[in-house]
């Protein structure tokens, strides 16, 4: 059975992989808009922990609506759901038996409620796992230093590929870099460098 996960280069994704890798032959997938070449960091990071990897397009009518939703609200919460439903779309349209995300317990953006995935479920034909959904940030952070060597750092600094590298550069093109400062509150990502040392390939956390 094959799984393609949605893949930012970040931690959470990363181990959501490494969890269903004894399950499914993982894909690790990004969604570009075509807005920025950033999806090339996940190339790197899915290379590093030795994973097939793809890219999907998105349709940038999705993006443009994000920023707009992102400016009018003042924050990126609803902007980033948006787009994150749009890329399980598709994801789920591609020939997979399921598809997956790094969505955690804790998570307030992006979530995927039941009626949700139930619907990209019958829609599709596909089975939607969320495999850190029980998971929440403590945890995660314990098998995240056990499996992965990772790299923390400002968003725009580290090398990511997720949504918001594209969506903050559409915002900057749109009204200007302050207003990128005004919507995305300053915080820390992390983009993994590969699995630890000392890590089979075929090792998971348990």
């Amino acid at each position: 059975m094959d799984a393609a996960v949605l893949f930012s280069g970040g931690k959470d994704s990363a181990l959501a992989a490494l969890v269903l890798d004894r399950f499914y032959d993982v894909t690790l997938v990004t969604g570009t808009f075509g807005i920025t070449d950033d999806w090339r960091h996940a190339r790197t990071a899915a290379a590093r922990l030795d994973y097939p990897f793809r890219t999907v397009d998105l349709d940038p009518a999705v993006a443009d609506d994000a920023v707009e939703r992102m400016r009018s609200d003042g924050y990126p919460r609803n902007g980033i759901q948006r787009v994150h439903e749009h890329a399980l779309e598709r994801v789920a349209a591609c020939d997979v038996t399921a598809v997956a995300d790094g969505t955690r317990r804790d998570d307030r953006v992006p979530t995927v409620d039941r009626p949700t995935a139930r619907s990209l479920e019958d829609r599709h034909g596909v089975d939607y796992l969320a495999p850190l959904a029980g998971f929440g940030r403590g945890a995660v952070d314990r098998l995240v230093d056990a499996h992965l060597d990772v790299r923390a750092g400002p968003s725009e600094a580290v090398g990511r590929a997720d949504y918001e590298a594209e969506l903050r550069a559409r915002l900057a093109d749109r009204a200007g870099p302050d207003a990128v400062e005004s919507v995305f509150p300053a915080h820390e990502q992390t983009v993994v460098r590969g699995r630890q040392a000392g890590g089979a390939s075929g090792d998971t956390p348990k």
